[in-house]
């Protein structure tokens, strides 16, 4: 599993003080990036150099307490790694509490095709040691 802190700003909140959830979603895919380049295969080297991408298809997220204006949220990531896609299962705790859970759903493609390609062993290499297991 990768990691990350992301704090809940003021500017991430609504009028009630509680984190809009546009932003929720922001520091979810802020997490694929981040995990993406931790593990030396940030997503413009994929589409830019490497000629795929790995598009988002599908999104789901289930809350399960408010976040709040200076929230400490530890946002855990797990891919689950298929044959042409990818599933990244995220965790959000706060002080060890789940807040939210979520996924994201991204299929392997080649830049400008159609249709999912399979993942390049490289990647499928970098990101193993996060899967669960």
């Amino acid at each position: 599993m990768y990691e990350r802190v992301w704090t809940v700003r003021f500017s991430d909140t609504d009028m009630h003080g509680i984190a809009h959830y546009p932003r929720i979603v922001d520091a979810v895919h802020e997490t694929s990036d981040m995990f993406m380049q931790e593990i030396g295969w940030p997503y413009w080297r994929t589409h830019e150099e490497e000629g795929y991408g790995l598009p988002l298809v599908e999104a789901n997220f289930e809350f399960e307490r408010p976040l709040h204006g200076g929230d400490e949220v530890t946002v855990g990531l797990t891919p689950d790694l298929g044959n042409r896609s990818v599933r990244f299962t995220y965790e959000a705790r706060v002080e060890g509490d789940l807040s939210f859970s979520a996924y994201e759903q991204r299929v392997c493609q080649a830049t400008g095709a159609e249709g999912a390609m399979p993942i390049p062993d490289a990647l499928r290499e970098a990101m193993e040691p996060y899967a669960a297991d």
